[in-house]
């Protein structure tokens, strides 16, 4: 690549990465149907080579996958909501016991002035916020149906998730091709090349951590209810969810799990449950989940996804989430290519590695 040819891949990529930080708040649905079609498109390439046309095996993947995200919803977000429900009103119960055991101990056992880290006033602050939040849902309904232009705005960009999905599945293939044959002939080897590679990394890592997610919270939903804690169903939902980032899911669910069984039960004995249900999910994930879904075949360290994950959303929002891990994806891809070229060049000496 000559030096002109690198100034103008610098300054394309700068144009795009300012573009993208300028419509970040209309790119959400885009981005979500972007992924969705490319999550899809291998389950259509396999009906489209047993001779169903590619209009009909994209219509086919995305009615498999509605139907199953409508049992789900149905089947899942009543109960989720009467949890929410009654954990509201839990609430007032534990800033209660907040203010007059959990203070008053670690005063007495731990020597810890509460009025040099006023505590009180983070007490008083979450009392206030607890007695409001029994009105929080019906305060966003409100505020929804009262915002015509927000409410029509959002669900408009709800409605074009599966209308970009379908039409960029539909159009997969040939998207793809016309935009390799929009590179100079002599650099279409190499970036064909990285693109394959950083596919292979996207989709080992989404599709991987897509089960290994879905897995966790089934354990944990199931060992907690098992347990008989309340809230086990959204817990290990939510503690699925995060494990997304490393360890996230396990130190949001335990957290959780572990408040709530305090309030709950009354022996040690079931609070220890809780904590086993937790360690096998963890365990189950380390050597069982994640070798078998996402195996050694991503690169991406622990470290590395949490910080793509927080600079994304720091730069460009939930977009950035988003885009977080398959940018990250690419670059690791990138930096292999970067390095092993420079093994073998003559800056790093005369011969490469053995």
């Amino acid at each position: 690549m000559t030096q002109s040819q690198l100034w103008l891949t610098l300054v394309v990529g700068l144009l795009v990465a300012g573009l993208l930080y300028a419509l970040q708040p209309i790119l959400t649905p885009f981005f979500v149907g972007m992924g969705l079609a490319y999550l899809a498109d291998p389950f259509a390439d396999r009906l489209e080579a047993r001779g169903w046309s590619r209009t009909v095996s994209a219509a086919l993947v995305f009615l498999v996958l509605i139907v199953v995200v409508v049992a789900l919803l149905i089947g899942l977000i009543p109960l989720l909501v009467k949890q929410v429900q009654t954990l509201i009103q839990l609430l007032p119960v534990m800033e209660h016991w907040f203010n007059a055991a959990l203070l008053p101990w670690l005063q007495a056992n731990l020597n810890i002035d509460l009025k040099s880290m006023q505590l009180e006033l983070v007490s008083d602050g979450l009392s206030a916020e607890w007695k409001q939040a029994g009105g929080a849902i019906s305060k966003l309904v409100k505020y929804a149906t009262q915002s015509t232009m927000g409410l029509v705005s959002a669900l408009g960009s709800m409605a074009l998730v599966p209308i970009v999905a379908f039409y960029l599945l539909r159009d997969f293939d040939l998207l793809t091709a016309r935009t390799k044959a929009l590179l100079p002939l002599k650099a279409q080897p190499i970036v064909a090349k990285w693109a394959n590679d950083s596919n292979e990394v996207i989709a080992a890592f989404f599709r991987g951590q897509l089960m290994v997610m879905v897995s966790l919270a089934i354990i944990y939903a199931l060992g907690l209810s098992f347990v008989g804690l309340n809230y086990a169903l959204i817990i290990g939902v939510v503690a699925g969810l995060a494990s997304i980032v490393p360890y996230l899911g396990f130190v949001v669910g335990i957290g959780s799990a572990l408040l709530v069984a305090v309030f709950q039960f009354d022996s040690y004995w079931s609070i220890a449950l809780v904590v086993l249900v937790f360690t096998i999910g963890q365990l189950v994930e380390s050597f069982i989940l994640t070798p078998m879904f996402v195996g050694d075949r991503i690169g991406l360290h622990p470290v590395a996804v949490i910080f793509a994950i927080m600079a994304g959303g720091q730069l460009f929002g939930f977009v950035g989430i988003l885009l977080a891990l398959p940018v990250a994806a690419v670059l690791m891809v990138a930096l292999r290519h970067l390095h092993a070229g420079y093994v073998n060049s003559a800056l790093y000496g005369e011969q490469g590695p053995e």
